[in-house]
């Protein structure tokens, strides 16, 4: 899981100033304030995601999907996993979160997932996470944010036996060992997510698929921890009924009855057939969300990843999510069309039952038009029904963004005290959220700079 699409999702606001129509000023200070001593970073704790709420017929396509799949689309022949224990691994330049984070989340494997997985210091590990700087990372492998590949156990392993058979998963007829690289000077959440989304894929599935609404495993990366349809999915890899080297037809035939025993509550009808993604629609969305093509380009792929979706029937996450990346496209071309789109984005989660973290993710587009037109109602309508969504969901800095567009609002409404008292609140999650004192300012200044209030 590259994770090559993970910063759409995590928002940034720099682009926003689009909407104003006045350049920003630098906010008064009373906006900055409580800058000058930021609180204790703030952090989720040991949480146990609900159960998934989709029929066993649709999850059971979904593993085979997940399984038998790699991103690129090229078939993985047999199925494999680790034997059991699994130890994991930790060395690099090691941050202080990273430690607790990855203890929390063996913890939930262990209790969710069911797979006997824990942390040692032992140099044989079958797991090792290796903690560099990220601009180490992005120079060997430019659009990755953080990634994982069998059969080496370090850095310089991997820089060795890149672009060889060694680290081809689909080679596999077991796992014995992998390693994670993950960067070690970003924010702690940056750091969490990766740890989730790799860790998750090191153990079990080695594909994304668009279509999950409630899954890590989906390159629009809009879920920052695993649910609780990835450890259902990964509580299935680690079954009896499964083993290494069953084919896709052998595992077919075992899911049913599996999923009936691990996920009673699912034995149900599924709501209607599985429409796997296109190749067309997926190319047109990374051509949208690539660096190098020319802006214009760009927007004409969403537009047509927008009209596949319409085409093939697609409503929720696939439909959304090209909603969602058309509308920042044209945040600084044309307003107005982006405002539409984010709030047919907004309109099309909506609708959907599994797609409420979403629907609060288009939420921080929408407040900042709100906000930059003086509308404190409408911010406030807003953030305050997608704040607790965040705050389930574990997404800080989702989290804090939307606080801060509260306090904006608040401001508005001449509400100080209170406004005040939530942009106090927002930090500690910001701190977990954005890293370094100097990006929480900075998030700060580019929220207030949509306040009226503040320009002049």
């Amino acid at each position: 899981m590259s994770r090559r699409l993970r910063r759409l999702a995590v928002i940034a606001l720099a682009t926003m100033s689009a909407c104003t129509p006045m350049p920003p000023e630098a906010p008064p200070s009373r906006a900055l304030s409580m800058t000058e001593s930021l609180p204790p970073m703030r952090d989720f704790g040991i949480a146990q995601a609900p159960a998934p709420a989709r029929a066993n017929a649709e999850i059971a396509q979904d593993f085979l999907d997940l399984a038998f799949r790699m991103e690129s689309g090229r078939a993985v022949p047999v199925m494999t996993r680790f034997v059991a224990p699994v130890s994991v691994r930790v060395t690099g330049d090691v941050p202080a979160s990273l430690v607790p984070d990855l203890r929390a989340l063996l913890g939930r494997l262990r209790n969710e997932a069911e797979i006997d997985i824990f942390l040692t210091g032992a140099p044989d590990a079958n797991i090792v996470i290796e903690a560099i700087p990220r601009d180490v990372l992005q120079r060997a492998v430019p659009r990755a944010a953080c990634f994982v590949v069998p059969r080496v156990a370090s850095w310089e392993e991997f820089k060795t036996a890149r672009r060889t058979p060694q680290v081809d998963w689909t080679t596999l007829t077991r796992r014995d060992r992998a390693a994670i690289f993950v960067p070690s000077d970003v924010a702690p959440q940056e750091i969490r997510d990766c740890l989730h989304e790799e860790l998750a894929q090191a153990l079990g599935p080695l594909n994304d698929l668009y279509r999950l609404p409630d899954s890590v495993f989906n390159d629009d990366n809009i879920h920052a921890v695993l649910t609780g349809f990835d450890m259902l999915i990964l509580r299935a890899y680690y079954s009896p009924e499964l083993r290494n080297g069953m084919t896709r037809g052998e595992v077919a035939v075992r899911l049913p009855a599996l999923l009936a025993r691990l996920n009673p509550a699912g034995e149900r009808p599924a709501s209607g057939p599985i429409n796997d993604t296109s190749r067309d629609w997926i190319d047109a969305v990374e051509l949208a969300l690539s660096a190098g093509p020319a802006p214009a380009r760009k927007r004409q792929a969403a537009e047509e990843a927008i009209n596949l979706a319409r085409a093939y029937g697609w409503d929720g996450p696939r439909r959304g999510f090209a909603l969602y990346a058309y509308g920042r496209l044209q945040v600084g071309n044309d307003p107005d069309v982006a405002l539409a789109s984010f709030a047919e984005a907004a309109r099309t989660y909506r609708a959907a039952p599994l797609t409420q973290i979403h629907e609060a993710t288009v939420a921080v587009q929408l407040a900042a038009f709100a906000l930059s037109s003086g509308d404190a109602e409408n911010t406030l309508s807003l953030v305050e029904r997608a704040i607790p969504v965040a705050a389930g969901h574990e997404n800080a800095s989702l989290l804090a963004t939307l606080m801060m567009f509260r306090a904006e609002a608040l401001d508005l409404q001449g509400r100080s005290a209170e406004a005040a008292a939530v942009r106090l609140d927002s930090l500690g999650w910001a701190r977990y959220g954005f890293g370094s004192e100097r990006n929480v300012r900075a998030r700060l200044r580019e929220i207030a700079s949509l306040n009226p209030r503040n320009r002049g």
